[in-house]
């Protein structure tokens, strides 16, 4: 049996269906993201895991008991809000405590797990500082301490990342990573930061309407999309309509109108050439500089089709230029319908 486990949970408001029948089964150590849009249930499913918000169906088991109407105080699970949730009028060592003494921890316990987790994330030399004194990504960090020092069998991230910029974003995603790998904690992140999910997570759950459309490791959900929500919303994708070959292999079908199947294609995987080479023509109608990276539209029989080349130093390609287009066959993927609304 998995640590934690989700058997067919369900929220319902009125006529709406919040969360639908979810089931996850988490492995002691593992760092799961639910990643979707604003409302499709993720956020929603994190807090009946803590306790907030009443399950209408369904069980959570966690380490083989049933906590599905537990307290949330009694459950012991870490959370981490949105917000940090900070005590302005603590410093951050009353902070980090606090939880401890709730519990009645004797005081020479409270100070070494106190000093022992700052040293973890690294701002034990900030201890007396009060929260309106650190930065953005300091008081995620004490907020992260705070949830660890109770040593909970998980810890619930909500969104950890939106308040912060992004060059702090990307520096503290990897640093929650470090201190998760280090701590060995089971870890649930709720985002809809599709580059944060699959940057640090063991395995990303997408989430819709509500309801979980594919779990799979990052790298395996990026390039084996299951539908065609997934593959726009998890990094960027060109639809293309498609058939298959004698051989019964997806090919694109080179004119306009459906395909008697819908196939992906990162931009990524996408070759220029000289015009008239390749297995499709086009013509640059925009360009963007991303640094790393030149993203480049392009108009052809098929429609808009984006491509990525990466920056090697070299000019970029001048808008109104003609070019053809290549890919290797085996990079097309062919996605199911999408199994809720969009």
């Amino acid at each position: 049996m998995a640590f934690l486990q989700l058997e067919g949970l369900s929220k319902r408001y009125g006529a709406i269906d919040a969360v639908v029948a979810t089931h996850l089964a988490v492995e002691k150590g593992e760092f799961v993201s639910l990643l979707g849009p604003s409302g499709c249930g993720k956020t929603t499913t994190l807090q009946m895991i803590a306790g907030f918000v009443d399950a209408t169906a369904g069980r959570i088991v966690l380490d083989g008991r049933d906590i599905t109407h537990a307290k949330p105080s009694s459950r012991g699970l870490g959370v981490v809000f949105q917000s940090y949730a900070l005590f302005p009028h603590m410093t951050v060592r009353d902070n980090v405590a606090f939880g401890l003494r709730m519990r009645k921890v004797p005081a020479a316990d409270i100070a070494k797990r106190v000093a022992k987790v700052l040293e973890l994330v690294r701002l034990a030399q900030h201890a007396d500082r009060y929260p309106r004194e650190l930065s953005g990504g300091q008081r995620q960090r004490v907020a992260l301490a705070r949830a660890l020092v109770i040593e909970p069998p998980v810890l619930l991230l909500d969104e950890p990342l939106s308040n912060l910029d992004a060059n702090l974003r990307e520096e503290m995603q990897f640093e929650i990573r470090r201190i998760q790998c280090e701590v060995g904690i089971t870890t649930l992140m709720v985002t809809h930061d599709q580059a944060e999910a699959l940057s640090i997570s063991d395995r990303v759950v997408v989430m819709q309407a509500g309801r979980v459309t594919q779990i799979d490791e990052p790298y395996k959900l990026y390039e084996h999309p299951r539908t065609r929500f997934i593959s726009g919303f998890v990094g960027k994708a060109n639809m293309l309509p498609g058939d298959r070959d004698n051989a019964g292999q997806p090919q694109v079908r080179h004119a306009a109108g459906d395909g008697e199947l819908t196939l992906s294609l990162r931009p990524e995987k996408i070759d220029l050439l000289e015009a008239g080479n390749g297995r499709l023509q086009g013509r640059i109608v925009t360009r963007y500089f991303l640094g790393s990276q030149w993203l480049y539209r392009l108009d052809t029989a098929l429609g808009e089709i984006t491509v990525v080349r990466r920056n090697d130093g070299s000019a970029p390609l001048a808008e109104g230029t003609s070019v053809g287009l290549d890919w290797q066959a085996d990079l097309l993927r062919v996605l199911a319908a999408d199994e809720v609304p969009a």
